[in-house]
Parts: structure tokens; sequence; C-alpha cells
């Protein structure tokens, strides 16, 4: 059973929309289906899940949501369907985050198999998010010092040269590099060096004016 996953139907013709919600719920999912794209913006609620929506709708199409889904980010993995599809509109569904483009009348197996494929993607954007959330709250933590003494060693520094860098005892580089492996919860300084790529990517900040600002950014 699929209790915890949420498929949102969006679809203006309440037949075919009944007819997903059915075979959705009779394989487990928690299914809820909307008539319009503004409706479905208005009860999504940034819930993780699968979105399955219909691309030709009066009002906002299916595709002007999708740009709104692609400008909010949330933990949401979409599958097009229409009736009019052709290989242009695809082609732009799948540049803006849509994971399938399947045509009306499609095979009720092969929409389970993309609905599930589009259930283990949204999961893995909702643990990404998660991460970074952690992350962020963790760095929070740190005292402006060992901001800078984090990023010297996300720049490939020893202890000496931090210590020669700011000024400080190898002693307290040593104290404040144990504050920042305690509070980012990093076992070692490669788990480290992930965590801060979390947060501004790979790109390492070599000189100590660009360590202090960002250690003082946000």
């Amino acid at each position: 059973m699929r209790t915890s996953e949420w498929v949102f139907v969006v679809d203006d013709d309440r037949a075919a929309r009944e007819s997903l919600e059915y075979l959705l719920t009779s394989v487990g999912y928690r299914v809820c289906g909307f008539q319009s794209a503004n409706d479905f913006i208005a009860g999504y609620g940034d819930r993780v899940g699968c979105l399955i929506l219909d691309v030709r709708m009066p009002g906002m199409s299916g595709l002007q949501l999708l740009l709104e889904l692609e400008r909010r980010q949330p933990p949401l993995s979409t599958i097009l369907v229409t009736g009019h599809g052709d290989v242009p509109m695809a082609v732009t569904a799948m540049r803006h985050g849509a994971i399938d483009f399947l045509q009306k009348p499609f095979n009720n197996q092969a929409l389970l198999d993309r609905t599930e494929e589009a259930m283990a993607r949204a999961r893995g954007l909702y643990k990404a998010e998660i991460s970074r959330s952690e992350v962020d709250a963790n760095f929070n933590r740190l005292t402006c010092r060992e901001r800078e003494v984090a990023w010297l060693i996300f720049g490939g520094m020893s202890n000496k040269q931090i210590a020669a860098e700011l000024e400080l005892s190898c002693k307290t580089v040593e104290a404040h590099r144990a504050n920042v492996m305690g509070k980012m919860s990093a076992h070692c300084v490669v788990d480290l060096v992930q965590k801060l790529n979390v947060l501004v990517g790979p790109k390492p900040f070599p000189d100590l004016k660009s360590v202090r600002s960002h250690s003082t950014a946000g």
C-alpha cells in the first residue's frame, strides 16, 4: 500500500479525471483531483507527490501551470497528458520539468509505471530539500570565526595554513575546527566539504576576503 503517497490529477474533463482517480486509488495511492490549474494551486499545499496534468484546459493551461511550478520548485514530479499532443509541445514540457508526456488514450499500466517513476523522483526532491534545510540550520549555528575556518577547510587549507591566514594559534584553530565538525554533523573533512557544497556549489573560496564576505552573508 502507498497510503503516504499523493497523486494529484488536474483535468477539466470530469469523466477522465474520475477514471484516473479510480485507477490510482485501486493500486493504493492517495488521490486528489482538481478541475482547473487554479484550483490545484489553491489546494495543493506543497505536498510530496506526482502531478498528472492535462495540457489543454480553460483558463491556465497545463503548460502554464508547469512554468509556475518550475518557478516555485515544489517536491512534485509532473506527467502531462493530452489528446492533442505534438512533438514541440512535448519538448517544451520536458524542458520545463515534466518527466513524461502521454497522449490520450494511453495504456493504464504505462501510466502507473510513469507514476511510480514520478513518485521516486519526488521523494528524491523532498530528501534534497530536507538535506539543504538541515545544512542551512547547522551552518547558521556557526560563529563568524567558525564560518571562516569552515570555508578555509573547504578551500583545502591545513590547520597550520588556517592559523597563519587568520593569525591564530594552531590550538585555537583545532578548537574551531572541532566545533565546525560537530555543529555541521560532519564525520570527516570530505563530509564537511559535501555539506558546504550543498550551500555554495563546488567553487572554493581561496582568499580571506571572499571567505569573510561569505561567512557573514545571510
